[in-house]
């Protein structure tokens, strides 16, 4: 072997080693139930050597492969109607109707929000009753599992792989447990929060109507609500209502929905 060929052989040994280092270094992504366990393990390992402790790893070890979720994740289609079929399809009448009487019967609770965060109600309650249906349907799927799935899921894994580690502290820390349930996605609470955002912005157990209200007072003024300022399209508190949902339909729903409950007109207006 000449000097020439036998560099050539130690570059292409350091590139295999150096390939299977890095394949060694995250778990792969599947688009199957097949490759859950395998991933899951890997994954751990990951978590272990980044200082994710016991509980949370214990966890971790307990989630499946959430098959509703990702049926869920697949078919979003509603996001994809008119402004006018969303607010039917989700209830606006209803929500504004009983947003006006919460704003009400709660007043010394909006006002206390207002107050430390200045964002106004409305928006508030339409998050609220879009999200939870007021704290009735925060979701009973294994929060865990619907987290983990997404991150080993191929569609979508820097996204979810960030939730699963901020999911993981908060167990840790006696935040959140492994039983914890939630919605499809993984949202928590009565304004569904993901473990991301809980991490940065809670402000205490999101089942509690104040907590989860104040959380999301806090996530919004943190993505530039400026108190006293519009919030409808157009008008600068629009991007933090952008800031909580990426869909343009959602966006604008909160933003109506909200006027109307802060007495800006009647729940058929458009």
């Amino acid at each position: 072997m000449t000097k020439g060929q036998a560099m050539i052989r130690t570059a292409l040994t350091a590139m295999v080693l150096f390939a299977g280092l890095s394949g060694a270094q995250a778990a792969q992504c599947g688009s199957s139930p097949a490759g859950f366990e395998a991933w899951k393990r890997e994954f751990g390992e990951e978590a272990r050597s980044k200082g994710v402790g016991g509980t949370a790893l214990a966890a971790l070890m307990q989630t499946n492969y959430a098959s509703a979720t990702i049926a869920a994740d697949r078919g979003q289609r509603s996001f994809s109607l008119s402004l006018d079929q969303f607010l039917a399809k989700r209830g606006a009448a209803a929500i504004v109707s009983r947003g006006r009487q919460l704003k009400q019967s709660q007043a010394a609770m909006f006002a206390s929000i207002e107050q430390r965060y200045g964002v106004p109600p409305g928006p508030l309650i339409a998050i609220w009753g879009m999200e939870s249906g007021f704290g009735s349907q925060r979701g009973n799927q294994h929060m865990l599992s619907s987290i983990a799935t997404l991150a080993y899921d191929c569609r979508r894994p820097e996204f979810f792989t960030e939730q699963l580690y901020a999911a993981l502290k908060l167990i840790d820390r006696g935040v959140l447990s492994g039983t914890t349930r939630g919605s499809m996605h993984g949202e928590v609470g009565q304004t569904q929060f993901m473990p991301k955002n809980i991490l940065a912005y809670g402000t205490g157990n999101l089942d509690v109507a104040a907590n989860a209200l104040a959380s999301t007072a806090n996530f919004l003024r943190a993505n530039g609500w400026k108190a006293g300022a519009g919030y409808q399209p157009g008008e600068p508190n629009f991007v933090a209502i952008e800031a909580w949902n990426a869909a343009g339909v959602y966006q604008k729903a909160i933003a109506l929905m909200g006027r109307q409950i802060d007495g800006g007109g009647s729940a058929a207006e458009r």
